[in-house]
């Protein structure tokens, strides 16, 4: 490890948007419209970008889609905001490929999904996570996401890898604001702990947590923006204030698997094509309502 990672500082904080990938009717990435997606971000005070994450439907796209995605991202972006790119895996050794195209595409750091399917041991998690860190030289954040991948990254094992100089962060996407919290006070002294669970991004970041890695972000830019920037600067009753005006939003943009009511909900206001990827397919119209009626209630306007 270099000495560079050794001293590695990592700051970013806000609001994190998972970005989707818009596609065309056809399937094919539609990079017009994701340049779009990402300009309206950073000029509506989005903090970040999260590219090719589960939002962004990295388990359908070719694994050379995958990478040219992220330089892509990291062209348009330019520096404006950092790009984290999803890099992970269910198999190390492509998570280590994943990892190492991203820091040679520029991306600022990664986010290492937890390894789905396999049922990892804590200790083959660990190595896991460990044999990345020491095997690429960029900042890298853990995601934990047990109810999709089946594995769940105990605090015990968080708090071991975050002695690990380049490994600056966790995505805690577990829904259990009790397990946030634990994070907060074991390991916040050493990683930057990211909510990854819309419904208490508030909460969190009021007691600690650095940011949100946030879905609804996608179709909420600027309300997201300033829910992260009140609670972060503690000003809590604002940052609820705003927060309550997009509580259907994190519910019902998860009334299906995420990424389908998210960009469903883009697509009805106007932002991207609906294009979606098999065996991902488009919200079940007896939804529609459901998800305008959140938007709606959110101030958004649809087409």
């Amino acid at each position: 490890m270099s000495e560079q990672s050794k001293n590695v500082k990592w700051t970013a904080s806000g609001s994190l948007v998972a970005i989707v990938t818009p596609m065309t009717e056809g399937g094919s990435i539609d990079f017009p419209a994701f340049d779009k997606l990402v300009e309206w971000h950073i000029q509506s005070g989005t903090h970040g970008i999260v590219v090719v994450g589960t939002t962004g439907e990295s388990a359908t796209l070719s694994s050379q889609e995958h990478v040219d995605l992220i330089a892509h991202c990291v062209k348009t972006v330019a520096g404006r905001v950092p790009v984290i790119a999803g890099t992970g895996s269910n198999n190390t050794a492509e998570a280590l490929l994943f990892t190492a195209e991203a820091k040679e595409r520029g991306a600022d750091a990664c986010l290492l999904v937890t390894p789905y399917y396999t049922k990892p041991s804590q200790r083959g998690l660990y190595e896991h996570f460990k044999r990345i860190a020491e095997g690429v030289d960029i900042p890298q954040i853990l995601y934990n996401v047990p109810g999709r991948t089946m594995c769940d990254l105990s605090l015990e094992t968080v708090n071991a890898l975050a002695d690990i100089p380049n490994i600056v962060g966790i995505k805690d996407a577990t829904g259990d604001i009790d397990r946030g919290l634990a994070l907060i006070a074991r390991c916040s002294d050493r990683l930057a702990i990211y909510c990854g669970e819309d419904a208490l991004n508030c909460e969190l970041i009021l007691a600690g947590a650095k940011g949100a890695i946030s879905v609804t972000a996608n179709v909420a830019p600027v309300e997201m923006a300033r829910v992260c920037e009140f609670a972060i600067a503690g000003d809590a009753e604002r940052a609820r204030e705003v927060d309550s005006a997009l509580r259907l939003l994190h519910r019902d943009l998860f009334i299906e698997a995420n990424p389908v009511p998210v960009k469903w909900a883009l697509w009805q206001m106007g932002r991207i094509n609906r294009g979606i990827r098999l065996p991902l397919v488009e919200l079940d119209e007896k939804f529609h309502v459901k998800v305008l009626d959140a938007l709606l209630n959110a101030g958004i306007n649809v087409g």
